[in-house]
């Protein structure tokens, strides 16, 4: 069954980052040469959806460079409309991804608190004009947490989508060393998550948004989210993403939600041999809002697990798949046998 705003574009809000990362599981100083993607979590879930034959709109500042250029031309390619981006003259963030293998862990450094994101201002974005024909509008928790002019801008993005009846989907990320402008970073993403109709996370997220201890088990998750409905009442539903890590290219993925009325769970998904982890949340995030669109709440949360579990076999951020591929996935199609 579609959602009756399944007509309208999913915009999203937030960084877009240049990647480098050594090629072939190598650490920085095995290598003197690195490849680049360009990411960013929010961008990752447009580009997703793009994949998946959705109108998305990124809404973001990138540095008036080449560097720039580039990243708008990769947005484009991936499908993306990218004319409610601005052009400044601060640098492009940066993270540097060093990828694990086994009992390794990846590791990743950021270079993002001064660049052209972190310098977004409201008088920049048009949230009338861009929000005029949309059905979604998605942010996450490291948005607003980059810097002050960035969480004004979202929040006064978030009030408006509230007002003409989006669904506001909030990924609310807790990173506490990127909340470095004065503001509580628990008490921000409270008031914007209060702002938003569909929860994507955890129990871990609600712990640090409502600084409660609720536990991991699935009773834990339900009087959790019950909890976050009850003190921001504008969410309708809870989905998250449970993660079994045995190693680093040996992952299990399932997903679990909470309707408001009853508790949905998929079977579990597992991935033994990882290319890429980077962008596998921001996978689920985008399966989910498409299964929204187009399916009921059990088939949405089935999907976004089986895109979520897709995207570790993908090399770079985005999850460059299609509908069709997800839903081969979902029928049980996990030997990658080769198609002819």
């Amino acid at each position: 069954m579609k959602n009756s705003n399944s007509h309208h574009k999913i915009v999203s809000f937030g960084e877009v980052l240049m990647r480098l990362s050594p090629s072939e599981n190598r650490k920085l100083t095995q290598t003197h040469q690195m490849d680049f993607y360009f990411g960013g979590t929010e961008m990752n879930v447009a580009a997703s959806l793009s994949y998946f034959g959705e109108h998305t709109q990124q809404v973001t500042n990138v540095s008036n460079d080449l560097v720039g250029d580039a990243a708008i031309a990769q947005m484009r390619q991936y499908g993306i409309d990218t004319s409610a981006i601005s052009k400044v003259d601060h640098p492009l963030g940066l993270y540097f991804l060093e990828v694990g293998s086994g009992m390794r862990a990846s590791k990743i450094a950021y270079n993002r608190l001064h660049g052209s994101f972190a310098n977004i201002s409201p008088k920049q974005v048009n949230w009338d004009e861009i929000l005029a024909d949309a059905g979604y509008l998605h942010w996450t928790g490291i948005s607003p947490a980059i810097s002050a002019s960035a969480y004004e801008t979202l929040k006064i993005g978030l009030e408006k989508a509230k007002a003409k009846g989006l669904r506001i989907t909030a990924d609310p990320a807790y990173r506490s060393n990127l909340w470095q402008y004065g503001k509580d970073g628990h008490e921000v993403l409270k008031e914007l998550v209060s702002l938003s109709t569909i929860f994507v996370g955890g129990v871990n997220e609600i712990n640090e948004i409502l600084k409660t201890d609720y536990g991991f088990s699935k009773e834990g998750f339900v009087e959790a989210s019950k909890a976050l409905i009850k003190e921001c009442p504008s969410i309708e539903k809870v989905f998250d993403k449970v993660r079994t890590g045995l190693s680093a290219s040996w992952q299990k993925v399932y997903g679990r939600a909470w309707t408001g009325a009853e508790y949905l769970e998929t079977q579990e998904l597992e991935i033994t041999d990882v290319v890429d982890r980077i962008g596998t949340g921001d996978a689920y995030a985008a399966g989910l809002i498409y299964g929204l669109i187009h399916f009921e709440d059990q088939k949405a949360l089935e999907f976004a697990n089986a895109a979520c579990a897709l995207k570790h076999t993908i090399l770079g951020d985005v999850n460059q798949v299609s509908p069709e591929e997800v839903e081969e996935v979902m029928a049980g199609s996990t030997g990658g046998r080769i198609k002819r």
